[in-house]
């Protein structure tokens, strides 16, 4: 899971009934922040696919010949590590056309001192974030220039990093699981941004690696309107 590298985090409370662990001081930049955490995260994820293979046998090998075992790990394998290329997002910011976009990876910032490892996507304050693919939310918190902030994981690892959110969707926490497409919070100009339009930050990472998201939003699919968590008889759907 060498992907899971995500902003200071605590530990995903996937155990509701657990005490929620006390979030470290972030002192570094909103690009570097996820340093801190990597094996906390790590661990996270770990956990969370022990679970989802206990809650879900089919999860776990079927074959019984080492042959073909060996092959329904191998499949499972690609399928895990497919190329971040292969994978279908939905465009993070509601109303945004790909045409709206614009490609500031790796623009100077702070006169040079550090690159833009993300792309900035304007939009009207209050504008819907949704979650750009299926996930859990393994970072909510606030960072001294991502200001109102959150990470959104898969099971693969690949991270997406949402920054200067205006706040976030009631209802969200640690560890939620989400979908394409659910909300997860506002366009704002929180942290170090509130001398400039409001927009979202959008970073991802994988295996350890911060990576250019313009191309991936470049084929992503329109978001027209956010979906909404509901809880239904102790788990959460959508509307």
């Amino acid at each position: 899971m060498g992907a899971l590298v995500l902003s200071g985090c605590a530990s995903i409370p996937f155990d509701q009934t657990a005490q929620p662990a006390s979030k470290a001081a972030i002192t570094q930049s909103d690009d570097d922040d996820w340093d801190q955490l990597n094996a906390q995260l790590r661990s996270d994820l770990s956990r969370y696919n022990s679970r989802e293979i206990a809650r879900r046998p089919s999860v776990a090998p079927t074959a019984t010949t080492a042959r073909a075992r060996d092959k329904e790990f191998a499949d499972r394998a690609r399928a895990l590590f497919a190329p971040l290329g292969s994978l279908a997002l939905s465009m993070p910011v509601v109303g945004v056309r790909i045409r709206d976009l614009s490609d500031s990876w790796h623009d100077p910032r702070d006169g040079g001192s550090r690159v833009h490892k993300g792309i900035d996507i304007f939009a009207p304050r209050g504008t819907g974030v949704v979650a750009a693919t299926d996930g859990i939310i393994s970072y909510i918190g606030d960072q001294p220039k991502g200001g109102h902030c959150l990470w959104l994981t898969t099971e693969s690892g690949t991270s997406f990093y949402y920054a200067h959110l205006d706040r976030w969707a009631p209802g969200l926490y640690e560890g939620m699981e989400v979908q394409a497409g659910d909300l997860l919070g506002f366009v704002g100009n929180t942290g170090n941004a509130k001398n400039t339009p409001s927009h979202l930050h959008f970073g991802i990472n994988q295996n350890d690696e911060m990576v250019n998201p313009y191309p991936l939003l470049a084929r992503a699919t329109p978001t027209q309107h956010a979906r909404l968590h509901v809880e239904l008889g102790g788990g959460f759907g959508t509307r």
